[in-house]
């Protein structure tokens, strides 16, 4: 007589429980919820409105220039002049707030237009007057249009 373990047999009751479970179309009991934990994302991005943020719009020049022109203007990114280096802004401070807006706007060498910023012109203006500023100029803010 041939010797057969209980694992043996164990496994092969096991096997044949999950044949027939599938040849009759259905699965275990509680298979389902099992699958679906081991399948999982680990992780799940969810999009939403930003609170807290300024409205476009509305954000200060400290704001705009934290957020976007302090990449390069910082570190003098591509010859992009320092926040403060009162000898690198003296012409264009020279320029007037005009004159800057115009090459923001545009672009300058490296920089490109609007700083590839999403800032309208009332936010690019504040930005330019917070660096200008911080640089030597005195500019003041341009009035809000009605």
């Amino acid at each position: 007589m041939a010797h057969v373990n209980s694992r043996t047999l164990a496994a092969a009751g096991v096997f044949v429980l999950s044949v027939s479970a599938f040849a009759m179309g259905s699965r275990p009991a509680g298979d389902e919820e099992a699958i679906s934990k081991r399948i999982a994302p680990v992780s799940r991005v969810e999009m939403a409105a930003a609170t807290g943020a300024a409205a476009a719009g509305s954000r200060s020049g400290e704001q705009i220039y934290k957020a976007v022109c302090g990449a390069c203007h910082e570190a003098g990114v591509a010859n992009a002049p320092k926040l403060g280096d009162k000898a690198a802004w003296a012409p264009r401070i020279a320029l007037g707030l005009d004159g800057l807006m115009k090459s923001a706007i545009a672009g300058k060498n490296a920089m490109p237009p609007r700083g590839a910023s999403d800032a309208n012109d009332a936010e690019l203006a504040r930005a330019i007057v917070y660096m200008a500023n911080k640089s030597g100029a005195s500019f003041k803010e341009p009035a809000a249009k009605k």
